[in-house]
């Protein structure tokens, strides 16, 4: 917990996720202030920051770490990076908000973790599901027994090719030695976080990948199947050279369904012994707005955060885990 002051956040890594989907959060957040950039391109940071009316920015990452007037860190660039700037954030004993997923794997996972908690200082992770009020609300449905004993979950994510994709362009989402899962690594990380989220920790994972159309040095199908510890299985599939978008979520429970998507804003459906309804739940304008405030309620009110670097680590098994056979 900490007196009411100002929280003086700096953001290293402003690109397009920091443009809307999280950036202004940190501004709008009360006691939260957003008061230095960080980019390796110097005028890309420039830009940025008179766009944003950010008072500070740099081209070095150490330089805004190591500012004495910046109080917190949000590390905001490819998760090949997260180690290595979440060891220096730890380092300066200073909080942290990392991107998803934590890290491309377990083991960086937990030295990030590690360095947390031997630093006792918060670590964040931007899994902002957790915190979204559309999620909660299917989360208050299950635990309020409106489809029963819950028996089974299945996730299906399809999307087309991309232009990037298909002009073969770097993109570090498809490069193996970032991503081994490719889309995969990028998108499926958020739902099966949120499945340990409603569902409590995974048990019992296992997982295919392969490379059904080699545009790319990563994954482009991955398959699973899984068990949490209380029992309910799971099944997710994820294809990424599809005709069509396709982002459907059925949870089976012994008294009915609910149906939602983990990208799309479409309406949650229950089906039930009462009948069928739909609930409709927008999203912020900035969707990391929960999560930011979230964290500002730990920070201040010592509240616990739902997303913290003990939970990402998990989600980084469960991915390791499914892509563990294969290379």
């Amino acid at each position: 917990m900490k007196n009411e002051s100002d929280i003086h956040w700096g953001i290293i890594g402003c690109g397009d996720v920091t443009e809307l989907k999280s950036g202004p959060a940190y501004q709008k957040v009360k006691n939260f202030k957003l008061s230095a950039v960080m980019r390796r391109n110097k005028e890309l940071a420039k830009d940025y920051a008179k766009r944003h009316n950010v008072n500070t920015y740099y081209s070095d990452a150490d330089d805004l770490i190591n500012d004495e007037s910046i109080d917190a860190v949000y590390v905001a660039t490819p998760p090949d990076t997260h180690k290595l700037y979440g060891l220096r954030v730890a380092e300066a004993g200073k909080p942290c908000c990392i991107e998803k997923p934590l890290a491309p794997n377990y083991q960086d996972s937990k030295d990030i973790f590690d360095a947390f908690e031997q630093a006792e200082v918060p670590l964040f992770v931007a899994y902002y599901r957790r915190s979204l009020p559309r999620f909660n609300k299917v989360k208050a449905l299950l635990d309020g027994g409106e489809i029963g004993k819950l028996r089974h979950i299945n996730w299906h994510l399809s999307k087309p090719l991309s232009q990037i994709d298909l002009s073969q362009q770097y993109n570090w989402r498809t490069d193996k030695n970032i991503a081994l899962g490719g889309y995969f690594d990028d998108l499926a990380c958020h739902g099966l976080d949120l499945f340990a989220y409603l569902f409590g920790d995974f048990d019992v994972v296992k997982g295919i990948g392969l490379n059904q159309q080699n545009l790319y040095s990563s994954f482009d199908a991955v398959s699973a199947c899984w068990t949490h510890k209380n029992g309910i299985t799971g099944t997710g599939s994820w294809n990424f050279g599809a005709r069509s978008k396709q982002d459907s979520v059925v949870i089976y429970g012994s008294k009915g369904e609910i149906t939602f998507s983990i990208f799309d804003q479409l309406p949650i459906s229950i089906c039930n012994l009462t009948g069928q309804q739909e609930i409709h739940i927008e999203n912020p304008e900035n969707i990391q707005f929960h999560h930011v405030q979230d964290m500002r309620d730990q920070i201040f009110c010592g509240k616990p955060h739902p997303s913290n670097g003990s939970t990402a680590m998990h989600t980084s098994w469960v991915m390791d885990e499914i892509l563990r056979n294969v290379s």
